[in-house]
């Protein structure tokens, strides 16, 4: 049996396209609006903005280098959380707009690449769980007819098995009944005897 299908609301299928854009976006924005509450030119803004971003992208590299291969999420969010950093300082550093969208649209173009891989990753293993679950669908479904037939089989035998058997029972009452009928007349001429047939039992 299959099993149905969900329909995805498009704007569940559109948010992870959009995040990245949002992300960074969201981080120009709250740099400018930084920018424009007194941050502009501030030296010690920028050292912290400055302080924060080089301590997440440590704390990437760590956990990149970490034992067993590292842990890519943590060490993903932590380089992540540096870009941005780095971004909203230099957005609320800088008294123009052109570095700000200058940094934006390189953060952006690095996070859909980053994005990207982890999309084609999840495809493949879309892909993959639909087919291994289309192959055990079918088996099952092969299963389920192999033993239809086999079971199909057996009653047709079992019902040809007893039709053949109420007409012999017939054909041997019948022969019985027939007038000048001599159970003995096989025995005398020498063929292997019958079983005698009680006839009041079987009326």
């Amino acid at each position: 049996m299959n099993e149905p299908l969900a329909q995805r609301h498009w704007a569940a299928v559109a948010a992870p396209k959009l995040a990245p854009v949002i992300g960074t976006s969201t981080v120009l924005i709250l740099g400018r609006i930084w920018n424009a509450n007194g941050a502009e030119h501030s030296a010690g803004n920028a050292a912290l903005m400055v302080a924060l971003a080089a301590g997440a992208a440590t704390a990437g590299a760590f956990a990149a280098a970490g034992h067993g291969g590292g842990d890519g999420v943590l060490a993903g969010t932590a380089f992540a959380t540096a870009g941005a950093l780095a971004l909203a300082g230099v957005a609320g550093y800088a008294d123009g707009w052109s570095l700000p969208i200058l940094l934006w649209a390189v953060a952006t173009a690095v996070a859909y690449g980053i994005a990207a891989r982890y999309w084609r990753t999840d495809r493949r293993d879309t892909v993959a769980h639909h087919r291994q679950t289309t192959i055990r669908r079918e088996d099952h479904a092969h299963v389920e007819r192999v033993e239809a037939l086999r079971a199909g089989a057996q009653i047709e035998a079992a019902r040809t098995g007893a039709a053949y058997a109420e007409q012999l029972a017939t054909a041997l009452i019948n022969r019985a009944t027939l007038p000048g009928y001599d159970p003995y007349a096989i025995t005398r001429a020498g063929l292997p005897e019958l079983p005698a047939v009680d006839l009041k039992h079987d009326q």
